[in-house]
């Protein structure tokens, strides 16, 4: 698929996230409405508050500097303070859009909806949106933080907390995006001559896939364990405004947490450990597949093709989380999915480092080159 015609479903789609995410951000003002607790519980109604707030246009209470007070300075310091807020917003959303249409136009691309193809471009492209909605948080978070009107006290922690605030919303906005996306392309692609796929080795997309995965299994096994991640996030010490950066390393560097069976049932202990194993399973799985689906395995569309395959397994466990969880019936319906998304920064990390070192091992296996065109379309050509 070329890339004007792939330019189509990609707007299409940053658009409709764009929207989608801005509306959930307006709907926030209606959890504020009296009666809302006689439709959700108390829990539920504090849970979708937060699912929202990073996308509410509204500042939030107690944002603005304690410092401003009485009269006209006090004024002047809410001005200044919600301009800022507002500019983070503003910020937040276009970066959402750019990200969004980059990696879209690249995955309907390398990825077209043709030839049994369309289920991996609809899984590819849905698992880049809370991609594309973490990087735009990141990068709007200093304008957050200084909306706050103590953005110079515990930075980096901070920028840890605004990171991990995208919530579940982007999960289920990015599934509406997906499907709009992929329809789009479908029709798009219409008309289009058929691209070929990779001549890939069974053996070569195996060995790329285990090094891949690999490398997603040193996050969730390695640095994941208890004593390895509080060392991470104890051991590196600061000062002033870069104090403390255990706790953005904590967010780029942990897809999960896990400790020995000493401290609970053998039993619990082993069904966890079975979730861990479930998302490098999806991993390995989705990275075997990766060469053969690209029309081109070239290194971006690899390197985000790793990451979407690192999101899948990353949310594959956490749906397994939450059937083995126990806490709804005290914390309300919502509390259910309050996990769903989180993560995504590590993920974006290794999935980043393990579709690079996929990529060496299949250039060092003599992988990757395209397949013959069809006998009918050679025959075509001759004549």
């Amino acid at each position: 698929m070329t890339y004007r015609r792939a330019v189509i479903p990609a707007l299409v789609g940053g658009l409709l996230i764009t929207l989608l995410l801005w509306w959930a951000g307006a709907s926030m003002q209606a959890l504020q409405l009296r009666g809302t607790t006689s439709v959700f519980d108390i829990q539920s109604v504090t849970e979708l508050r937060r699912w929202l707030a990073p996308w509410s246009y509204d500042l939030p209470t107690g944002s603005l500097s304690d410092g401003a007070a009485g009269g006209d300075t006090a004024s002047t310091g809410d001005t200044r303070y919600s301009d800022l807020y507002g500019t983070a917003m503003q910020i937040r959303f276009v970066t959402l859009f750019v990200f969004f249409l980059a990696g879209a136009l690249l995955l309907v691309h390398r990825i077209p909806p043709t030839q049994g193809r369309t289920p991996a471009t609809l899984l590819a492209v849905w698992a880049w949106a809370p991609v594309a909605a973490t990087l735009a948080v990141t990068v709007s978070a200093p304008w957050l933080i200084a909306s706050r009107g103590h953005g110079s006290y515990r930075f980096l922690p901070q920028l840890a907390g605004v990171i991990a605030s995208s919530g579940p919303v982007t999960v289920f906005a990015g599934l509406l995006t997906a499907l709009a996306t992929v329809l789009v392309a479908r029709v798009t692609i219409k008309g289009a001559e058929p691209q070929p796929r990779q001549s890939v080795l069974p053996r070569a997309a195996r060995l790329a896939a285990s090094v891949g995965t690999a490398v997603v299994a040193l996050s969730l096994v390695i640095l994941s364990y208890q004593s390895v991640a509080a060392w991470i996030q104890t051991s590196f010490g600061g000062g002033g405004l870069l104090s403390e950066p255990g706790d953005l390393l904590r967010q780029w560097l942990l897809l999960g947490a896990w400790t020995g069976p000493a401290t609970g049932p053998l039993g619990d202990w082993l069904l966890y450990r079975a979730v861990d194993v479930l998302m490098l399973v999806v991993v390995w799985w989705a990275l075997r597949l990766l060469p053969g689906l690209l029309t081109r395995t070239t290194a971006p569309a690899t390197v985000v093709g790793a990451v979407c395959a690192t999101v899948w397994g990353l949310l594959a466990s956490q749906v397994l989380h939450m059937a083995i969880d126990d806490t709804v019936d005290v914390w309300g319906p919502v509390y259910l999915f309050s996990k769903l998304g989180t993560g995504i920064p590590a993920a974006l990390t290794f999935g980043i480092l393990a579709g690079s070192a996929a990529l060496v091992t299949l250039r060092l296996a003599g992988a990757g080159t395209p397949a013959s065109p069809p006998v009918k379309q050679a025959s075509e050509v001759s004549r």
